[in-house]
């Protein structure tokens, strides 16, 4: 497998600067010894938003939407004697996510939190 190597902010303004001046994207990869999809990358996403830095996203995807929170959130305030595991299972078998009771628990806290 290849090594994989972060760009420098200073090597991706270079890259931008020879393709705004009109080189080919292949000879700017040869130049410097960078593969030409990454040189296209780099080009197509200063085309869509202007902008050559790395977006960072850390952690794993929520499994639950907004909306699914607060389904949980309000179904939890009308029966208040539910846990979490009870809570699982309603919200499984009204949207079909399924989500563990830990996961119930820390959307409610993060919920009622948000609400004091």
């Amino acid at each position: 497998m290849a090594h994989r190597k972060n760009l420098d902010e200073s090597l991706r303004g270079r890259i931008i600067g020879r393709l705004e001046l009109g080189r080919i994207q292949l000879e700017v990869s040869e130049e410097l010894g960078i593969t030409q999809s990454v040189i296209s990358r780099l080009w197509r996403r200063f085309h869509d938003d202007g902008n050559v830095s790395r977006c960072y996203s850390t952690g794993r995807s929520r499994v639950t939407t907004p909306n699914e929170d607060r389904y949980l959130a309000v179904t939890a305030k009308r029966n208040r004697r539910s846990t979490a595991s009870d809570l699982s299972r309603q919200l499984s078998s009204a949207t079909g996510t399924t989500v563990s009771r830990q996961t119930v628990y820390r959307r409610l806290g993060a919920h009622w939190s948000k609400c004091s």
